[in-house]
């Protein structure tokens, strides 16, 4: 008696995967947290180093928003918390938004 042999289905060559989406971290400026602060976060959160923080931090104050990076949606939205309840609890009003690339 022969074992019996489960076919396996064919994988079919024209599945498409695709890459995920990607999304910009847009940090905001606001006139009351401290450049020092922004510098800390960006070097703390999103691990840019200080010439990085600072070009980043000097895009915020001046342009009004500097963008942080490019990260999937988990990854962007963690960081976005994290910099929310940071800035809560040194009771600065620092934001910083999502958006897609």
């Amino acid at each position: 008696m022969e074992p019996h042999v489960i076919d396996k289905p064919e994988a079919k060559n024209d599945e498409k995967y695709r890459e995920p989406e990607e999304y910009r971290v847009i940090l905001l400026n606001d006139h009351y947290t401290t450049m020092e602060f922004v510098v800390a976060v960006l070097m703390e959160i999103f691990h840019k180093d200080a010439s990085d923080a600072n070009r980043i931090m000097l895009d915020v104050h001046k342009k009004g928003k500097g963008i942080v990076g490019v990260y999937t949606w988990d990854i962007a939205a963690t960081k976005i918390e994290q910099v929310h309840l940071v800035a809560r609890a040194h009771e600065y009003p620092l934001r910083c938004i999502i958006e897609p690339v």
